[in-house]
């Protein structure tokens, strides 16, 4: 099985769609390489997302979704946030530090950072620890600066159009 001589860390943020597909996509060309790859999303359990359906067809690909991300459009989160998130992030320690996986996505860890439902210490503690060979990609709006500071490539989405302005609903296939 290959491994990368040197794994980085890659952070995709911004108010801009496609954070997530750009870690998909991220995750879709290692596992063409044969390389070994976790994804775990943060606030997305329970929700109908397009690659829940194709992505335990993937080689080499494993995904687990947590949380349920129903407080964003509005409210708090619950306790039961706060308690999926936690665990992602316990399931996110054990991957990264096996060394196991070559790649782990965090998808939306920024957001769970921001909504205070996991420590930012930890998180930055995460990417001190990772392994040489894995990269490690998190996603979601509103990165902290302390973890654009600490990753190596850091892509901000930028909205400079989007059909949600013109009242258009979510697509099936397209927005989830």
């Amino acid at each position: 099985m290959p491994k990368l001589d040197e794994g980085l860390i890659q952070v995709y943020t911004g108010p801009g769609k496609g954070k997530t597909t750009a870690a998909l996509g991220q995750a879709l060309r290692a596992a063409g390489r044969g390389l070994k790859v976790y994804i775990i999303q943060f606030i997305k359990g329970g929700f109908d997302y397009g690659e829940l359906y194709i992505i335990d067809r993937i080689p080499n690909v494993t995904l687990r979704a947590f949380g349920r991300g129903r407080f964003i459009t509005g409210g708090k989160p619950a306790k039961e946030d706060v308690e999926q998130a936690v665990e992602a992030l316990k399931l996110a320690k054990e991957v990264v530090k096996s060394g196991e996986y070559d790649v782990v996505i965090l998808d939306e860890v920024n957001v769970a950072l921001y909504y205070k439902l996991i420590p930012l210490e930890e998180v930055l503690k995460l990417m001190d620890e990772k392994p040489k060979h894995v990269e490690l990609v998190l996603t979601g709006r509103k990165a902290p600066r302390e973890v654009i500071e600490k990753a190596d490539l850091v892509t901000e989405m930028v909205e400079i159009k989007h059909p949600y302005q013109k009242g258009k609903p979510p697509r099936l296939g397209i927005e989830y």
